[in-house]
């Protein structure tokens, strides 16, 4: 999950298109999901509810990278 992160990083360190950070705060987002469902095995409908929320989970991603 770290390299995501670092990703987001160098992309606001270098200024990099909006393009490239959304693609970098989507990545983070799954990895956040990929996290969550592997420690909700008893959950089957996790996944499904969790990729609802990837859009919103990447705005929250991006919205604190702008305040940072």
């Amino acid at each position: 999950m770290a390299a995501s992160f670092e990703t987001i990083v160098n992309n606001e360190i270098h200024g990099r298109n909006t393009s490239v950070k959304r693609a970098a705060a989507v990545a983070a987002a799954l990895e956040i999901i990929a996290a969550k469902v592997a420690n909700s095995p008893g959950h089957h409908g996790q996944v499904e509810q969790e990729m609802d929320n990837l859009s919103k989970y990447a705005d929250q991603i991006e919205a604190a990278v702008k305040k940072a």
